[in-house]
């Protein structure tokens, strides 16, 4: 009677009573009364959807020619889901054959099977399987749905619920075969099947079972290869291909193993007709050889691509289109089988790796040193490049074995894998200069940049005013009294710049670099004392090449961005957080500013990097120095690229210009690293010229020009000074004024003139002379009066008898100045 039923049950395609009835064994066994054991179990959860399957995520640069090129991979479980066409015809007929031959036959439950693992079970052996693909499936479903979790207690429940061997979850797992077969198609079902199944270790799915022992697709998997990997899925830890026995029986893990059950699914595959008797024979006969490929997983897999690699992964840690939370949204990522397409451009990448490593050593005796080099795109955000001189590494055992492994970004804030960040030296001197600008300063407005210990007090809207003692010097030493916004940015000159911030407030200039997105890489606030303006905060150099790329974008700051775009498994789209753009400063208080450093660049302290970039486009810049030359930066734009380049002191100290590399100098590896990525940029971007800036802004307001008449040479020149000219001496000249007294300026006293111009003052020899005024003397009296003077009279006829021998006019006329010696002619009246 068991007999006929079992035949019975095998042929028929009614899945609804007959599969109940197959069921009934294992209620037997359960703790289901057997008066309402079918109502029970049809009463029990039958839904379970084919859902997407964990897969890994991918992280992608585009090449030149819109070609993507892998950085690196992320799983979990290493699995490429496939279609039902991607897989081999082999390994299809193989899975069946091997693990559920009546597939295609039962409802879900293979009665069969059932019968036999229970009636096992019942005369007292270890609960037995039975289960067809179907409910093999079921099971892996519900385990990756615990795999999710994020409590690992309630992983941990869920894992033991969907794995634990009783007849209860037997029935909960028989029912949900039973539901999934009534909703999908039995090729849907083994397809899904063979993309969840395990294959030993992390490798999940066909595909990558194809890729990681055969290095093939499941697409074109062989005979025999198909039936090895398929009897991996009946024992993975037995069975699977990566650890070869080393005795010829084959033991756990070990290719004899694998033959052994590979051959009985080649017999079953024979049996039923599925391959002819010489293509067993052929696949019998062949060795087991696998080709084992490493999958890559990890930014450690993105070699000179992995800072940037490891920041991207951090911006997918911390935005909310991935999860709530960060947990979450790491275990989204390395689930959910995303491609992530970033900004990096390989060109300018390239440059920056190749530049590093011929100008910076990844080590040095006595000196932990660190190279960097990162670029932003104007007006996006987008980080083109991201390089250090170091190998990339997680892992301390790695870390320990030399100082050239690290898994610090120096590139980037502390969150963001980063440092605690770095002192910008002068690079954050342009701050300052916009904030100077932005209180209606002008570049050639001139302040005290005498070297001093008491610079007084400084006025402060944030934190109240307050006195400073410090004594900042000059790197050339350079002892100029009066410098210009815009010498003092050319030359780079400390003193000018606190003389500078004398006449600002200190709160203003940190609002403005904090306008710029400017921050610490700690995130801690940044100080806003005196010192601070040369540069004293530590910040990250992507920080700074975003801000610079703020000012060559006509003021406007875009946050950086390492993605352009994301999809999910099945193609769209997600949505993430894009660049934020914001107007930092004004376009007027731009153009002042790239004014500036575009003459930094052709004539200033930024003239070697300049010189050695080519070819050339409209660019700015600006160099940094820490105390002790310490770290030296340069940092600069074109209209399109932003560039920082650097060479720091990851720990300890040391003089820069003392030491020597390969290269050359380690001081002016900077002026060698910004032109080779500099370089490659304007050659791929191109740049054009920035915002004019205005004559306000470069010479400011026209403004009086004062009246220093009569006045000591260095009483007028403190004078003009003061009102913003430039003093030239221009000598001695004729004048009735004491002699050394300013006898007259050009321009001239009481006009207007640029604040910012030169104002020529001439003093008095003393050798003019006011003519008396002698009309109306007789003319021996009046000449007199002109004693030193050559006299010389002209007879005019009168008709009044009381001018006939008087002086009715003078040549030149009186109360001008002339000469000793000078000619004087008299008109004297004569009677006609």
């Amino acid at each position: 009677m068991l007999g006929g039923l079992l035949g019975f049950v095998a042929t028929s395609a009614l899945a609804g009573i007959l599969a109940a009835a197959a069921v009934t064994p294992v209620l037997a066994l359960s703790s289901v009364a057997a008066t309402n054991a079918i109502t029970v179990f049809e009463n029990l959860p039958s839904y379970l959807a084919i859902d997407q399957l964990s897969q890994k995520s991918n992280i992608y640069a585009t090449q030149t020619d819109g070609t993507n090129v892998l950085l690196a991979s992320f799983y979990d479980q290493n699995r490429v889901e496939v279609e039902w066409d991607a897989i081999s015809q082999f390994v299809k007929d193989a899975a069946v054959a091997g693990e559920d031959p009546r597939f295609y036959d039962h409802g879900g439950v293979d009665l069969q099977g059932t019968v036999r693992a229970v009636l096992r079970t019942a005369s007292g052996s270890a609960t037995q399987g039975g289960s067809s693909i179907t409910q093999q499936y079921v099971k892996n479903v519900l385990v990756q749905k615990c795999e999710v979790l994020q409590d690992k207690t309630d992983q941990s429940v869920c894992y033991l619920a969907a794995t634990e061997t009783t007849p209860d979850r037997k029935l909960k797992e028989m029912r949900m075969a039973i539901g999934l077969e009534k909703k999908y198609t039995k090729n849907d079902i083994l397809r899904q099947y063979l993309n969840i199944t395990g294959f030993g270790g992390t490798v999940y799915g066909i595909e990558a079972a194809a890729n990681y022992y055969y290095a093939t697709t499941a697409a074109t998997l062989t005979l025999p290869e198909s039936a090895s990997l398929v009897a991996i899925v009946n024992n993975p830890g037995k069975f699977q291909l990566d650890h070869p026995a080393s005795d010829t029986n084959g033991g756990a893990n070990g290719y004899a193993a694998n033959k052994s059950r590979r051959d009985y699914i080649l017999g079953e595959m024979l049996t039923h007709g599925k391959i002819s008797q010489e293509q067993h024979d052929s696949a019998v006969a062949t060795p087991i050889e696998p080709t084992i490929t490493q999958p890559s997983t990890g930014c450690k897999t993105a070699g000179s691509n992995a800072f940037f690699c490891d920041y991207v992964t951090k911006q997918l840690l911390h935005d909310p289109a991935f999860g709530k939370s960060q947990d979450s949204r790491q275990l989204n990522f390395r689930r959910g089988g995303y491609s992530v397409y970033t900004s990096l451009d390989l060109d300018l990448q390239n440059a920056a790796v190749a530049t590093l490593a011929a100008n910076v050593p990844a080590t040095y005796p006595g000196w932990d040193v660190g190279g960097v080099v990162t670029s932003v795109e104007v007006g996006t955000g987008r980080v083109l490049a991201m390089a250090q001189n170091k190998d990339y590494s997680q892992d301390p055992a790695v870390q320990s074995t030399g100082a050239n492994y690290t898994a610090i970004n120096y590139n980037t804030d502390f969150g963001q894998g980063g440092s605690s960040g770095f002192q910008p030296g002068s690079t954050y001197k342009v701050f300052t200069l916009g904030e100077w600008l932005a209180e209606g300063h002008s570049l050639n407005e001139r302040v005290d940049s005498r070297r001093k210990s008491d610079w007084g007090v400084f006025k402060d809207s944030c934190n109240g005013n307050a006195s400073y003692v410090f004594n900042p010097k000059n790197d050339d030493n350079e002892s100029g009294s009066n410098y210009s916004a815009l010498q003092s940015t050319i030359g780079s000159i400390n003193t000018g710049y606190i003389g500078m911030a004398k006449k600002l407030d200190l709160c203003g200039i940190r609002k403005t670099a904090e306008a710029f997105g400017v921050h610490r890489a700690t995130l801690d606030p940044l100080a806003q004392g005196p010192s601070s303006v040369l540069g004293t905060n530590e910040i990250a150099p992507l920080t700074m090449a975003a801000a610079f790329a703020g000012i060559a974008n006509d003021g406007t700051t875009c946050t950086p961005v390492g993605i352009d775009s994301v999809t999910g498994p099945g193609g769209a789209e997600i949505p993430i957080s894009q660049s934020d753009c914001t107007q930092s400063v004004s376009s007027a208080v731009a153009a002042g500013m790239t004014h500036a450093m575009h003459r930094v660049m052709t004539e200033g302290t930024a003239n070697q990097s300049y010189r050695n970039t080519s070819p050339r486009v409209p660019m700015i810049g600006k160099t940094g120095t820490t105390d002790g030359n310490k770290d030296t930066w340069m940092s600069g734009a074109s209209s399109r690229v932003a560039t920082v380049a650097g060479v720091v002191t990851v720990t300890g100290s040391d003089n820069q210009r003392r030491i020597y590399f390969d290269s050359g100098q380690a001081a002016t590896a900077r002026h060698r690293m910004w032109p080779d990525v500099m370089s490659v940029a304007n050659a791929k971007y191109g740049g054009e010229a920035f915002t004019e800036a205005s004559a306000r802004t470069v010479h400011g307001e026209p403004v009086a020009v004062p009246d220093v008449r009569g006045q000591s040479l260095a009483k007028a020149q403190a004078a003009l000074e003061s009102a913003g000219f430039t003093v030239v001496d221009g000598g001695a000249t004729a004048s009735e004024l004491p002699s050394g007294t300013v006898a007259r300026s050009a321009p001239a006293g009481g006009t207007t003139a640029s604040p910012d111009s030169t104002v020529t003052v001439y003093t008095s020899d003393a050798t003019l002379k006011l003519l008396p005024d002698v009309i109306g003397l007789s003319e021996s009296v009046a000449r007199a009066r002109l004693t030193g003077y050559s006299v010389v009279t002209v007879a005019e006829i009168v008709t009044d008898p009381e001018q006939v021998g008087r002086v009715n006019a003078m040549t030149p006329r009186s109360g001008s100045l002339a000469r000793a010696g000078d000619t004087v002619t008299l008109t004297v009246g004569a009677l006609g």
